[in-house]
């Protein structure tokens, strides 16, 4: 059998166990973030009927495509994600294969199973669980130590400390960035003079927001999905329902109004008299300083430099584009998370290039 042979052989190997993987990813995707167990049940299951899927009907890439992203038992759509995950997984496992010495491939595969699972929850929750994290900086210490070369050494003891110090550096670095956000953004309080009229009226995918003389977009207010707006009124009217002096409590998509949560895409006018008016904001979630932890853990910390850096470019581009096309709204809704994800990845593929083009700068 010739050498031609054996590569095909292992290249398939990889990019199915990519599949694999990526169809017990997508099992952590669904459960993780609504605290259910990953092992029990033990066989996956339709999220509209619950029925289990037998095994002939869970073949990672294959059953999707063959039931056409619908459950075979009631017919119910399922999510294109699914196929994503698992395509993703192949491609990325297959990519790392064929790049990197078996031992620091098999270090890669089992770090961007953390990236995905993270990432595409971050993506549907706005939230990256501590299991991802703290188990993605944990799993990174301890192959570090098992394949010393991840961290650019060959002594065990070095390549942990380093992983340690960088994911310290990681959270460190992205902690300072989260205190000067609430210092220089983190709050803003407004109070009226007198009694000041505000309207919020739907349009489209997004809407317009007038308090005083003063009119901007929805959208503009929210940078993240935890960020709130606090509007103290008079009173107010929320479509037909109508309120005395009372405090909202609004979301992006949701309004509080007296213990009541208002979906605000079933409402279509808010109205009122507002006093005051306070924003409290953080930068980014406390979940992304140990998202790039984990990174730093598994990659270093000139990794944890670089995702940060390309995470945030790619951030601006993505921003600048909505901003363009006039869908600000779409930017407002991607998490943070992501980004990092982007920028670890391709510091794994691209570092070295990177590092050689910045070397190349400094002493031409």
């Amino acid at each position: 059998m010739d050498h031609f042979v054996y590569e095909f052989i292992f290249r398939a190997f990889a990019f199915i166990l990519g599949a694999a993987v990526g169809s017990f990813l997508n099992v952590c995707i669904y459960r993780l973030p609504v605290d259910l167990s990953i092992n029990r049940p033990r066989r996956s299951f339709c999220p509209a009927c619950k029925k289990p899927i037998p095994w002939h009907q869970n073949l990672p890439l294959i059953s999707w495509i063959v039931l056409r992203g619908r459950c075979a038992n009631c017919g119910s759509k399922i999510a294109f994600r699914y196929f994503a995950v698992e395509l993703l997984a192949a491609l990325l496992f297959l990519a790392i294969w064929q790049t990197f010495p078996w031992q620091m491939a098999i270090g890669y595969w089992i770090f961007v199973s953390f990236l995905i699972v993270g990432t595409f929850i971050d993506f549907e929750h706005f939230i990256i669980p501590d299991r991802v994290t703290i188990g993605g900086i944990i799993a990174g210490v301890v192959i570090s130590v098992t394949v010393p070369a991840l961290m650019d050494t060959d002594s065990r003891l070095a390549a942990g400390v380093r992983s340690l110090l960088a994911a310290a550096l990681g959270y460190a670095i992205l902690l300072i960035v989260l205190e000067a956000g609430k210092i220089a953004f983190g709050r803003k309080r407004i109070r009226f003079d007198t009694p000041t009229p505000f309207t919020w009226t739907k349009r489209e995918d997004d809407a317009d927001f007038v308090i005083g003389s003063e009119k901007s977009l929805w959208s503009d207010y929210f940078a993240r999905e935890k960020d709130r707006l606090l509007l103290q009124c008079d009173q107010a009217k929320i479509d037909n329902h109508s309120y005395g002096t009372v405090a909202l409590d609004f979301h992006y998509d949701r309004v509080g109004v007296e213990g009541q949560v208002l979906p605000l895409d079933d409402v279509m006018q808010i109205s009122g008299v507002a006093r005051g008016l306070l924003i409290p904001r953080e930068a980014m979630g406390r979940g992304d300083l140990k998202f790039l932890a984990a990174i730093g853990a598994f990659l270093g910390w000139r990794a944890v430099l670089f995702s940060l850096f390309a995470g945030s470019l790619l951030g601006s581009i993505i921003g600048l584009i909505t901003l363009i096309v006039g869908k600000r709204v779409w930017s407002a809704k991607l998490p943070f998370g992501p980004y990092l994800a982007f920028g670890a990845v391709s510091w794994i593929f691209f570092g070295d290039t990177f590092l050689h083009w910045y070397a190349g700068l400094l002493s031409p």
